[in-house]
């Protein structure tokens, strides 16, 4: 495949529009995480414990998710620096490696999306 400076630069926006969602989850459940364990301290109830464990779980996804999707920006960055020096195969490689990081750091996002309606359910199993 032909690789031009183009190519590589399409994941930009894609890549930094992600990590920017990236970041927002992990705000968010950080001040659920602050809620909820203050609330737990006070009653001790079972299902906010569950919930602490499973945002844990989250946050851990969400690393990955966030490195993952950094390594795959900077691996596109570096294909367009070997584009430009006229290292075509290099590029492919680097380029293909930045293309799984991103499709891993979307498979961790499915999982962590996951984790988020089991939470949910723990939380709507709890008020019934």
């Amino acid at each position: 495949m032909q690789l031009s400076l183009s190519i590589p630069a399409l994941l930009f926006p894609a890549i930094s529009l992600t990590m920017l969602a990236y970041n927002a989850r992990y705000l968010a459940i950080a001040a659920l995480i602050r809620q909820l364990h203050g609330q737990f301290l006070e009653t001790q109830a079972q299902p906010l414990k569950k919930q602490i464990e499973l945002l844990r779980k989250r946050l851990e996804i969400i690393k990955w998710m966030q490195a993952t999707a950094i390594a795959s920006f900077l691996l596109a960055a570096v294909t367009m620096f070997l584009v430009y020096v006229e290292l075509e195969l290099w590029a492919n490689i680097v380029f293909g490696f930045s293309l799984i990081f991103l499709m891993v750091s979307l498979v961790l996002s499915f999982i962590e999306v996951q984790l988020s309606t089991k939470a949910l359910g723990v939380q709507l199993n709890s008020m019934e």
